[in-house]
C-alpha cells in the first residue's frame, strides 16, 4: 500500500471499529455480551492453532488464507450489526451484509477493497477448502462460547444441537471430533437448565 494511501486505510479501520461494540447473542463467562470483535479474535485463534493441522493433512491448504478469511468473515456486520441465528430470515442475511461490507470498504484503494471482498464472497460461498474450515470453526467457535458463557435462563441449548452441521460434517476427522465433545457439553448444560 502507498504512503498516500494511510488517510484511507484509518478511515477504513476507524468504521471496523463498531465490531468491538456489535454485540452478539452470546454471552462471555462473566455474563458481559459477546462482541462480533471478540467473536471474530477467537475465531482467529481457532485458526492459528488448527492451521498447521489442516496443511498436514492437504499440502494445497493455505493456512494464512484461512486466517484472513476468519479476519473478514464478520465485517460485513459492522453497519447492520449481527443477526441472531434463531432470527435470520430463510433467504439469510449474506445480502445487507455484503451491501455493508461494500459501504465499509468503499475508501480503501482499489486493491486492499477487492482482496477484502474477494475473501468475504470466498467465506460466503464455502467452495475452497479454506472457506470451508473457516466456516466449520466460525460454527465451532460459537458452540463453544454458548457452553462456556454465562447465558441467560431462556437461552434455547437445544437449538445449538443442529446449529451449523451442514458445515461441521464431512469437513475433518478433528472438526467432526470438536462438534461431538460441543454437542456433549451442550446437551449437558440444556438437562441442567431444565
Amino acid at each position: 500500500m502507498d504512503p498516500t494511501d494511510a488517510a484511507s486505510l484509518l478511515s477504513f479501520l476507524r468504521r471496523a471499529e463498531s465490531l468491538k461494540d456489535e454485540t452478539r447473542t452470546a454471552w462471555t463467562s462473566t455474563g458481559r455480551p459477546e462482541s462480533v470483535a471478540a467473536h471474530t479474535w477467537r475465531l482467529c485463534l481457532w485458526a492459528v492453532v488448527l492451521g498447521d493441522h489442516f496443511e498436514e493433512r492437504d499440502e494445497t491448504f493455505d493456512a494464512q488464507r484461512l486466517l484472513k478469511l476468519c479476519v473478514v468473515h464478520d465485517l460485513g456486520e459492522a453497519l447492520a450489526g449481527d443477526v441472531p441465528a434463531v432470527d435470520q430470515p430463510p433467504e439469510g442475511t449474506s445480502e445487507q451484509e455484503r451491501a455493508d461490507l461494500q459501504a465499509i470498504t468503499e475508501v480503501l484503494p482499489e486493491a486492499g477493497r477487492m482482496q477484502i471482498r474477494d475473501l468475504w464472497e470466498e467465506y460466503e460461498a464455502a467452495e475452497t477448502p479454506e472457506a470451508r474450515v473457516a466456516k466449520a470453526l466460525d460454527k465451532l467457535e460459537t458452540l463453544l462460547q454458548h457452553v462456556q458463557g454465562d447465558n441467560p435462563p431462556d437461552f434455547d441449548y437445544r437449538f445449538n444441537l443442529s446449529y451449523g452441521t451442514d458445515y461441521t460434517s464431512d469437513v475433518d476427522p478433528l472438526v467432526t471430533e470438536l462438534r461431538r465433545i460441543l454437542d456433549a457439553e451442550t446437551e449437558q448444560r440444556a438437562q441442567k437448565e431444565e
